[in-house]
């Protein structure tokens, strides 16, 4: 074993930039993309990598790759493909809970494969609960299955989670700083890996399969998690119910006066739906809207206490309702669940600096978070990811709102599909592009460009539609984190460690090398974001794999898998995150469902990769 190197300048600088971002990656005490930045800036400063490649991430592969896939997926999302794919599901499983359930998973492990995880669950979220509504299946028996066969799914190609995604640009950059006399690695094609990629998918169908109906078998557990979001489940789960009923704001009522927001502050005031004033009635008044005389409210409550607020505020009840019937008409309004995902704007904020009435109609009810319920002061809760939002509105006002990104529905509730018409189109473009990228020699990138240009100019999604379906925070993290990967390679840091550990692990076998770096991304991959992982172990088991005489290729890749294989805590991964909150999961059953399905696919990953990348 070579101990040549020895530590630089450089090399310190980068091992200190590397601690410095796992640890505000950890701690949060800077936002994650503003410490990506931070790290583009520090390496140009220092010159740690050649000036000319530092933006380099910007135009790279991975990233023009992955805004391309995020187009896609939203063109397909606005045809309708996930609204057809649940039909399919219900059709060929012809009402059998077991079938449903397995179907679905195929399903999404599947199209995992070709549309990014993240998009893929935020998309599917509905579809798993109209198939929870028409069956009578308990959502929570089928998110998290869902969830986790679609991280799993996520290995068939090169271009659905962003470890891999970013892998070839890795090493390409490992490449122009191999050793002289090294064996340059090979970029991988589409489907390269989808003979390790498949496999693992099967390994979480089949386990899946035994496990759901042990974990929630009772049915009790079925009373608790009702499909169809009706007036019982908001009930039963938030202490949501009663009926909507009209106040008349009379000339002696204190209401006078006071806005919406003091009204509702008042003891025993009901949830204030909607407010006519004159001849203007609205759903979700504004907080600082006034009451007059002969204002009316619509507000949902139990009867008894409605009648009670009217007889201490002097209000007159309405025997029907006169004037919101049409508002309230179950077929245009209603209550719906909404999640707040990882990327959302809303995270960090108070429920009240956001206005909803105001901005979009819609009023706050509840939220929860894990086993807590906010009924009381819920315009003061700071929201979280993966917090779950209760909201009444018109539904044309929620299609609305959810165009923002800033939360995902997860109520079926009416609406019309926007453009049916080229579903077609948007078909024949994903699977152009499919074919481009294991067909021809045309870069991944290029290949899926072509599939989101076509969706473009046959009018599937307009420019505009295409920019916000972009996750632009992740896009930015990503890119400004690829010099961070080259900065270890062109200083020898990653070679450096690689020669330290060996100096540790140099007589150990190639599999036990391996299962090291597995579970190491694996555990760095719990408290940092996966790309960071990647970034920072991808060079290292290149590098490993050179002093240890293994496939680099073998090791690169082994280390990506493991970087996505996070099934234990929902805040390591943004699938996971999306579907705690509707399914109510406790970390108990993230743990009890992860941990073995972690150590059956990270040994399934280690033997299945050996197999195919290393049989000559």
């Amino acid at each position: 074993m070579d101990t040549s190197l020895t530590l630089t300048t450089d090399m310190a600088l980068v091992l200190g930039l590397l601690v410095f971002t796992v640890l505000m990656l950890v701690l949060e005490w800077i936002r994650a993309d503003l410490v990506a930045l931070l790290v583009i800036v520090v390496i140009g400063v220092t010159r740690l990598m050649p000036v000319d490649r530092l933006f380099d991430g910007f135009a790279g592969n991975a990233v023009m790759s992955l805004i391309a896939v995020m187009i896609m997926g939203a063109g397909l999302d606005r045809t309708g493909v996930l609204g057809k794919a649940a039909s399919f599901i219900l059709r060929l499983a012809g009402g059998v809970e077991t079938r449903v359930s397995h179907l679905m998973n195929a399903m999404v492990g599947s199209m995992s494969a070709i549309m990014q995880s993240q998009a893929l669950a935020t998309l599917f979220m509905p579809v798993a609960s109209r198939i929870s509504a028409r069956t009578g299946i308990p959502l929570k028996r089928l998110l998290l299955p869902m969830a986790c066969c679609i991280l799993a799914g996520t290995n068939i190609t090169m271009i659905s989670n962003s470890p891999l995604i970013l892998l070839n640009d890795l090493v390409a950059s490992a490449n122009r700083n191999l050793p002289p006399g090294a064996q340059s690695i090979d970029a991988f094609p589409l489907f390269s890996i989808a003979p390790v990629g498949i496999p693992l998918l099967v390994v979480g169908l089949v386990y899946f399969a035994w496990l759901t109906p042990r974990l929630w078998p009772s049915d009790e557990e079925r009373q608790k998690v009702t499909p169809g979001r009706t007036e019982t489940y908001f009930a039963e789960m938030y202490g949501i119910d009663g009926e909507v009923m009209e106040l008349v704001v009379t000339a002696e009522s204190p209401l006078v006066g006071m806005s919406v927001l003091e009204a509702e502050q008042l003891h025993g005031a009901p949830l204030v739906l909607a407010l006519k004033t004159g001849n203007e009635a609205r759903l979700a008044p504004p907080a600082d809207q006034m009451i007059w005389v002969g204002s009316v409210l619509g507000v949902l409550g139990k009867r008894e206490a409605i009648n009670e607020f009217a007889n201490n505020q002097l209000c007159r009840v309405q025997p029907r309702l006169r004037n919101f019937g049409d508002m309230f008409n179950p077929t245009r309004a209603g209550i719906s669940e909404v999640v707040i995902p990882p990327n959302s704007r809303w995270i960090k904020q108070v429920v009240g600096d956001l206005r909803l009435r105001k901005r979009f109609g819609v009023s706050v009810l509840a939220v929860t978070r894990g086993e807590q319920v906010f009924r009381e002061d819920v315009r003061q809760v700071t929201l979280r990811p993966g917090d779950t939002l209760v909201l009444h509105s018109l539904w044309r006002d929620l299609a609305l709102a959810a165009e923002s990104r800033d939360f995902v529905v997860v109520t079926d509730f009416p609406q019309e599909e926007q453009r049916p018409s080229k579903i077609w189109h948007a078909v024949a473009f994903f699977a152009l592009a499919m074919g481009l990228g294991l067909f021809t020699d045309i870069t991944l990138a290029v290949a899926m460009l072509v599939g989101a240009v076509g969706m473009l100019l046959a009018g599937v999604l307009s420019m505009d539609e295409a920019y916000h379906s972009i996750n632009w925070k992740t896009i930015f993290i990503l890119a400004c984190l690829i010099p961070l990967g080259g900065a270890m390679d062109s200083t020898g840091t990653a070679a450096w460690v690689a020669q330290e550990v060996m100096v540790y692990l140099g007589g150990l076998p190639q599999w036990v090398l391996q299962a090291f770096l597995a579970v190491l991304a694996l555990a760095l991959s719990q408290v940092i974001s996966n790309v960071g992982a990647a970034v920072m172990m991808v060079p290292m088991a290149i590098n490993i794999a050179l002093a240890a005489g293994g496939n680099p290729a073998a090791y690169a890749l082994i280390v990506a898998i493991s970087t996505s294989n996070t099934f234990l805590l929902p805040s390591a991964n943004p699938v996971l995150l999306v579907v705690a909150g509707p399914g109510g999961y406790r970390r108990s059953d993230f743990l009890r469902v992860g941990l073995p399905l972690t150590v059956i696919i990270l040994a399934s990953t280690l033997v299945l990769v050996n197999l195919v990348f290393n049989r000559g």
